[in-house]
């Protein structure tokens, strides 16, 4: 791969979390913490398995803009002061980057969450997100949404939960949801 190349995207990427996270703002501090592991977990990944041809350049994008909408939402720990519920953060992404001309990034934001979203559970659970499939289908897509399980950003985010801790806290929404982990794990580790 052209490291310069790969370095403009990196920097194109930047310049979209400074536009929304600019130094005086709350939540810069821990976006860049969780964004930068997610990504540097994703990169790993696809360096370990280049059976999966993922896209090195879009996954340090993608990864590093996968949480852009959660200024929007009202999440105070970590610094969010906005009007949505925090589940919102994914379409809220997708829209901004959309705006900034990057379709396919937009889409890593709307299907990361979990191990990703059904529009049949959306109705069900009556989750206040628009009612479509929010599931992660590329490779890309899966490998951010796979790292992102990884860590949080709540008391320890620079810390790595292990398999098990992410088993235990998917068991809540499902078994479907661990077994989409486990077989990601086989996948991807």
């Amino acid at each position: 791969m052209n490291s310069k190349i790969f370095e403009r995207t990196t920097d194109r990427a930047q310049a979209i979390l400074d536009k929304y996270y600019p130094d005086h703002h709350p939540a810069r501090n821990i976006l860049l913490i969780h964004s930068t592991l997610v990504q540097k977990k994703a990169l790993e990944i696809a360096d370990n398995h280049p059976e999966l041809d993922a896209d090195h350049q879009f996954l340090a994008e993608a990864a590093l803009l996968h949480d852009i909408g959660i200024f929007q939402t009202y999440a105070p720990k970590i610094g969010c002061h906005g009007t949505h519920p925090y589940i919102c953060h994914g379409y809220l992404g997708r829209e901004i980057l959309e705006k900034e001309g990057l379709p396919r990034h937009a889409l890593v934001c709307e299907r990361h969450t979990g191990t990703g979203l059904t529009a049949n559970e959306i109705q069900y659970q009556n989750l206040p997100l628009p009612i479509r499939d929010m599931i992660p289908v590329s490779i890309e897509e899966q490998i951010i949404c796979f790292a992102d399980l990884f860590f949080s950003k709540g008391r320890e985010p620079e810390r790595e939960k292990n398999i098990d801790e992410i088993t235990r806290s998917l068991e809540k929404y499902g078994n479907e949801k661990v077994e989409i982990f486990l077989k990601w794990k086989k996948i991807f580790l």
